[in-house]
Formats: structure tokens, sequence, C-alpha cells
């Protein structure tokens, strides 16, 4: 037993600081590419075809107006675009581009080789599989499909 009194915290409190101190690595990664986390998942949504606004909203979990300035810094960083979408013009319809994609891989990668994370735990699959368990038990609905 270390003198830090971790070893006497509830399992929820273990969590919620890793969580936070995983969070707070990863947003450096994330502010070192010029990029928010918000971002990386409205290019998540968007990067096997373009979406609505209000789709990628739905999507994210936000609100309209909190996508729409997503959205707006994206485009004026180059990673997408915004048109009127010609099925219903009351819509507009936002796609990645070239920029969009090769920063969208590059944060892939630089997730999956976190070392703040690998370093700390080492072979992240079976820490994976448990996270995935518990979010899912404990309730998280699945995205519908057709969101994206």
């Amino acid at each position: 037993m270390t003198s830090d009194g971790m070893d006497e915290w509830p399992t929820g409190r273990l969590l919620s600081t890793a969580a936070r101190l995983v969070e707070h690595s990863w947003e450096d990664i994330l502010r070192s590419q010029n990029m928010t986390h918000a971002g990386l998942i409205c290019l998540h949504t968007i990067a096997d075809r373009p979406a609505s606004q209000r789709d990628i909203a739905k999507a994210s979990r936000v609100t309209d107006q909190t996508i729409s300035r997503t959205i707006d810094r994206l485009e004026r960083a180059g990673y997408v675009t915004r048109e009127t979408d010609p099925l219903d013009e009351r819509r507009k319809r936002v796609a990645i581009t070239e920029s969009g994609r090769a920063i969208y891989r590059r944060l892939l990668t630089l997730e999956r080789e976190d070392a703040a994370l690998t370093a700390a735990v080492g072979d992240v699959g079976p820490l994976r599989e448990q996270l995935l368990l518990l979010v899912r038990s404990l309730g998280l609905p699945p995205r519908d499909e057709t969101e994206n």
C-alpha cells in the first residue's frame, strides 16, 4: 500500500480520476494539432459521407447551435466544407476535405499511440474491453447507424 491513500478510494472515484487525467492528456494532444474534442467528433461523423448539420449534432449528442460553432471553426481551418443540400435547400450539408481527412487520420494515430495511456497500462485491449462493458451496462444508448 502506498502513502497516497488511493488504495482506499472507491472504484468510481478511481475511474473518474483516471478519466480526467486521460482527458487532460488527450486535450493537450488535440491542442497541439489545433483541434478540439468536438471538432474530432464532427470529423468522425462525416469521415465516410457528408451529413447535415442537424444529423452531425444528433450523432455528437449536442445542440444544433453547438455543432454550428464547431463546424464554423473546422470550416475556417479548411477541414470541412458546408454547402446547401441539393435535396433540401433549407439544410446545410457538411463534407470533410482532404486536409480534414489528413488531420483526422493523424489524430486517430495519435490517439491509438497516446503515450500517457499506453505507458501506464501497457496492453490497452483488456482495459478497453472492460470500459466498453461498463459504459454499455450503465445505459449509454447505442448510436443509431442512420445518424451518420
